[in-house]
């Protein structure tokens, strides 16, 4: 009877019921704070595989400049430069060196970032864009082992894992929008002091090494800060190619768009401003600060009948000579480029012009020597003469506006090598090899020709970017390297 009464107080009673939930609670908090503690471990060195891979992807995007050891130099890149640590997970704590990560290079990236990247390549002239990825690593669940060794469960490790995709593009910015094709292996800062002879090809003709032509046929590329906003026709093109400033937005080294040189519209005019010689539709510029002459216009021609402008009245100067071609161009040795070899030539300018004593003997390319000549008549930004008692001084005479930067001379033109990428007509899309620094020696001449062949000769002063060197100084080069995932 006793013992039945226990039984049933006990069955009653409530005394002890909370440390029952207590103890129910305590697993529930454990659990909590054991996947708290894996996940807080795992999420760390996801964190940290990420930035080993972002600075990877970043390093070796940097070197994807589409020369034949992009690759090589991106592989080299990564593996050399970058060095990370991570906390937890298998693998050691040090990352570094290419056991850590992988690398594949694409062509191009789907628009769609959630899409798989399928354009994978080897080809270092096509390799825009570099995915590393991390060496998956394990990261143990120990306190959620522990949590499942008490209630009998089952708690996996975590995979912690991380890739980064980036790439490279150069823009070339505020340029002449000028190209011309190069033959295959050219090298603008291997070729300095060679001239080359840029002629117009015919539309729809094949290309070849010399051609020249024109960039950004739909003119979407105009600065919209500069001197030719808001222009449109042949006042454009006058603009594009004759003022100074800031004249186009950026073109990528990756594709440019461009058109043939034989263009109607386009004439010496329109360069010739640069050698103080205002004609044509370039003849109410001559007061115009955006179309200033280079600070030596040396060219060997005078207006015919007297004046200080050169209208349509131009003769031979009768006591001086513009800077020589090539000696080669004149024993048919070459035809479009030159060997960088003017000496004859040099004789004779230091003949007519010096009276045959060479002020300049330290510069060997003719660029060199129109510095030389300004320096020595009181700088870009002086008055003195740099001829003496001749009938051309070497300073502007028909424009007030004299330019103060010597580079007014000196176009950059994307070099193109038209063998490896075959065009004809206008194309798109077509990839620079780099960006060439051409010094103009002579005004442009006109054949009288409809429509006219521009022909322009140009000294190669080196590369202005986009290849093995080169420092962009007439202009401003972007080496612009992102991540894109």
């Amino acid at each position: 009877m006793r013992l039945n009464m226990h039984i049933r107080q006990f069955a009653r009673g409530d005394s002890g019921t909370m440390l029952v939930t207590w103890g129910l609670t305590f697993v529930v908090l454990l659990g909590i704070a054991a996947m708290s503690f894996d996940l807080g471990r795992t999420g760390i060195t996801r964190s940290e595989l990420q930035a080993f891979t972002d600075n990877v992807a970043l390093a070796a995007a940097g070197e994807l400049d589409g020369k034949d050891d992009a690759i090589t130099r991106a592989r080299a890149a990564a593996a050399n430069l970058i060095s990370d640590r991570k906390t937890f997970g298998t693998g050691g704590s040090l990352l570094s060196g290419d056991t850590d990560y992988t690398l594949t290079f694409y062509s191009e990236l789907p628009e769609d970032d959630t899409a798989v990247l399928t354009a994978v390549t080897g080809d270092p002239a096509e390799a825009v864009f570099v995915r590393a990825e991390a060496a998956p690593s394990t990261v143990g669940a120990y306190y959620g082992a522990a949590f499942a060794a008490l209630t009998g469960t089952t708690r996996p490790n975590e995979q912690a894992r991380a890739s980064s995709v980036a790439g490279f593009t150069q823009y070339a910015c505020d340029i002449t929008p000028l190209m011309f094709c190069i033959p295959p292996g050219f090298s603008a800062d291997a070729s300095i002091g060679e001239m080359i002879l840029l002629r117009s090809g015919g539309n729809g003709s094949a290309w070849g090494p010399g051609d020249f032509g024109f960039l950004d046929p739909a003119k979407v590329l105009v600065d919209d800060d500069g001197p030719c906003a808001g222009l449109n026709g042949a006042q454009l093109d006058a603009c594009l190619l004759g003022a100074e400033g800031s004249i186009t937005q950026c073109f990528s080294q990756r594709g440019v768009d461009i058109e043939p040189g034989q263009k109607v519209g386009i004439r010496d005019a329109i360069f010739n401003v640069r050698f103080d010689i205002y004609k044509a539709i370039m003849n109410g510029k001559r007061n115009n600060p955006d179309y200033p002459p280079a600070p030596n216009v040396i060219k060997g021609v005078v207006p015919n009948g007297g004046g200080s402008c050169i209208g349509s009245n131009e003769e031979v100067s009768p006591d001086t000579v513009g800077l020589p071609r090539d000696d080669c161009f004149g024993s048919g040795g070459c035809s479009r480029y030159g060997d960088g070899n003017w000496a004859a030539g040099r004789a004779a300018y230091v003949d007519t012009n010096y009276g045959g004593t060479d002020p300049h003997p330290g510069a060997s390319t003719r660029y060199e020597y129109y510095l030389e000549e300004i320096n020595a008549a009181g700088g870009p930004g002086g008055n003195g003469s740099i001829l003496s008692g001749l009938s051309e001084t070497g300073r502007p005479v028909c424009s007030p506006n004299q330019s103060a930067d010597p580079q007014r001379r000196v176009v950059i033109a994307a070099g193109i090598d038209c063998t490896a990428n075959p065009i004809s007509g206008s194309t798109t899309d077509v990839p620079v090899e780099e960006f060439v620094k051409l010094f103009l020696t002579e005004p442009v001449g006109d054949d009288g020709a409809s429509p006219p062949t521009v022909d322009i000769w140009g000294e190669v002063v080196g590369s202005a970017g986009g290849g093995a060197g080169g420092t962009g100084d007439a202009g401003i080069f972007r080496d612009v390297v992102q991540l894109y995932r």
